[in-house]
């Protein structure tokens, strides 16, 4: 036993490289394990409090992804080390590994919302050092992850400092456009709202919230639409439009703007 989870496995110093951990974590909102993986960025001895972000993956993919495909931990690196960002921790966990994609939240009796809001914030302070008195956390994702990012953040405002959405799917019926499960799959015994109802549900307590995408993302439209109704509503937030498409190199490029954004909200 250790903690809040019956078992929880973490990568010894001596075997891993460029400031990554990874962390396995046993919970009843996955009915089995979860994965995160981690980057620590190195500070002085004692030092427990470093903010937490979240970075949140698209479809296919998993813990490994924004680190070993997306390089979000060089960016980090590169940020603190040249003093733009104070030392954060970027986690970045598995979605559950359900199908192509679970989009972050509850479906198959399996609660993967509540095990990215809940279950992998306590098991990095509780598991890791330098994060053990941490009260600071961020949220942001890719495309699904950038849907779970966005609503999660507005379904639960309480638990986070800020949001940041690239490329990011804003009605649930655009899994579709990626996912071989039929979209049925996602919506039995749910009526999850699209994101702009889960902002309707806190907008006098969001955090705070920005989102870009690429010009030729097949989201492009879609994300134009949420900006569209986030100033309807006078719901203050930043959206930007970039080059380029739905493909890592514009992730790789922008998930800097994320970081700093984060850095800003203390």
């Amino acid at each position: 036993m250790q903690g809040s989870y019956r078992t929880i496995e973490l990568s010894d110093a001596p075997f891993e490289s460029q400031g990554l951990r990874f962390l396995t974590v046993k919970t009843p909102n996955l009915l089995g394990r979860g994965d995160i993986c981690l980057y620590i960025p190195k500070v002085e001895e004692g030092v427990d409090g470093l903010p937490i972000y979240i970075l949140l993956h698209g479809v296919y993919g998993s813990a490994w992804i924004w680190a070993m495909k997306g390089g979000a931990h060089k960016a980090a690196e590169k940020l603190i080390s040249n003093k733009t960002i104070e030392p954060a921790i970027i986690a970045m966990p598995s979605d559950g590994l359900w199908g192509d994609g679970s989009a972050y939240f509850s479906h198959h009796s399996k609660k993967f919302d509540h095990w990215i809001v809940n279950d992998v914030v306590t098991a990095i302070k509780e598991n890791i050092q330098e994060a053990k008195n941490s009260i600071a956390t961020c949220i942001g994702g890719l495309s699904m992850g950038g849907y779970g990012a966005l609503s999660l953040g507005a379904r639960f405002p309480e638990k986070f400092k800020a949001i940041s959405g690239h490329s990011s799917i804003t009605k649930l019926e655009q899994m579709a456009l990626f996912v071989e499960e039929p979209l049925e799959a996602y919506l039995n015994n749910n009526d999850l709202p699209d994101v702009i109802d889960c902002i309707k549900l806190n907008q006098d307590k969001l955090p705070k919230l920005r989102f870009d995408c690429g010009v030729t993302d097949e989201l492009i439209e879609p994300n134009r639409l949420l900006h569209k109704e986030l100033n309807d509503l006078n719901i203050e937030h930043i959206y930007e439009e970039f080059d380029g498409g739905h493909e890592w190199s514009y992730w790789i490029k922008h998930v800097e703007k994320t970081l700093v954004f984060f850095n800003k909200q203390k």
